[in-house]
């Protein structure tokens, strides 16, 4: 009865405080919540089907970036179709409800929805809207299909695909042959941040970053970076340098620690970090250098594609001046219009358009009879 009184009087003093606190005085216009439901909707359609716009944009992109710089990925690639597929549950469960309205997707068979163009399923004569059936006479499961998909095709390789689809109502069969490209995943994140990374399982772009770049060779040069990370080792050699750190903290703690004082492991771990980011710039930096090089063997022209970075510079204005990882927009403009007028270089000697890495120029001294490199 106690804590009823007291809830009953909090309440009345919060009546209170509201009636006396001053409130807008427009008479605003009343929605009913029809109304807002409705262009709820509409406004969900809208954004679902502009996210698969800009994921077409950059299926394409990576798919070009991927398959053209597969010698690179070693024996990390996979065989690829140039196309991209969707069902209901491959959505997130909010958007579930009005897929078919906004994408045209059914439940029964994954769907086509988007396709790169001079891609194995474009040449097939593979279209949006298409709906799987089969892959040789296997039935195409309506879940799970991307994984499924990777699973059939590094089974059958490069090896034509008999691939039958329906096509309003009917059924055609359509002979597909896949181009091996870099096994790891390009995703697209909505994101408003103008970013992008990789973990090494995947490479992740971020909507925003879609809005800086103005051409496909823009963002080209941004999946470039991102697969050059995985081909260069920078993960593997970052990871190392943050081993040998931790192991000089921890006998720097381990003295301490003889001496009668416990730092907590508190060197192993700053020296951990100290490690891991010890050529964070120089990898940022070679990453755009090589990935500059993967647009380019991709059939793009680069020429401009440095002014990203003065358009990240408005996005991100710190940048400009110090960045602890990173290097500055300046620094990365200037590097890689030097980058550019290289490539550019090498296209009118009709020189291969492979990045100067000093394990190839030590390799090709050796051969030459030139002898260890000191």
């Amino acid at each position: 009865m106690g804590r009823l009184l007291r809830w009953r009087g909090w309440g009345v003093l919060l009546v209170w405080l509201c009636s006396a606190c001053a409130g807008p005085d427009a008479v605003v216009p009343s929605l009913t919540l029809g109304e807002i439901a409705e262009e709820k909707r509409r406004q969900e359609i809208a954004q679902l089907r502009d996210y698969f716009a800009e994921l077409t944009k950059l299926n394409t992109v990576a798919y070009r970036v991927t398959t053209a710089n597969r010698e690179f990925c070693e024996k990390w690639v996979i065989p690829q179709l140039g196309m991209f597929v969707a069902t209901p549950p491959s959505l997130p469960s909010k958007y579930r409800k009005f897929s078919r309205e906004a994408l045209g997707l059914r439940w029964v068979r994954p769907t086509v929805i988007s396709i790169v163009p001079d891609g194995p399923a474009a040449k097939a004569g593979m279209k949006d809207k298409d709906e799987l059936v089969s892959f040789n006479e296997w039935k195409v499961p309506p879940t799970a299909i991307t994984r499924w998909i990777n699973a059939f095709l590094e089974e059958n390789g490069e090896g034509p695909i008999t691939i039958v689809v329906k096509r309003e109502d009917e059924d055609i069969t359509l002979t597909v042959t896949p181009v091996t490209g870099c096994a790891i995943p390009v995703l697209l994140e909505t994101n408003p941040e103008p970013n992008a990374f990789t973990d090494y399982t995947k490479i992740v772009i971020q909507t925003g970053i879609l809005r800086s770049t103005r051409t496909e060779a823009d963002l080209a040069v941004i999946v470039g970076h991102e697969l050059a990370h995985n081909t260069m080792g920078h993960y593997h050699k970052k990871r190392m340098n943050g081993l040998v750190g931790a192991f000089s903290g921890s006998v720097i703690d381990g003295g301490f620690l003889l001496g009668g004082i416990s730092t907590g492991g508190a060197f192993s771990g700053y020296l951990e970090t100290a490690g891991m980011n010890a050529f964070s710039v120089a990898f940022e930096l070679e990453a755009d250098y090589v990935g500059s090089y993967y647009a380019a063997r991709a059939g793009y022209d680069v020429s401009g594609a440095e002014e990203v970075w003065q358009r990240m510079s408005l996005e991100n204005p710190s940048s400009i001046r110090k960045d602890p990882t990173h290097p500055t927009t300046p620094v990365r403009y200037l590097q890689m219009r030097k980058v550019i007028a290289e490539i550019a270089e090498k296209k009118a000697k009709n020189l291969p358009l492979t990045p100067d890495l000093k394990k190839r120029a030590e390799e090709s001294q050796i051969a030459a009879g030139h002898g260890d490199i000191r």
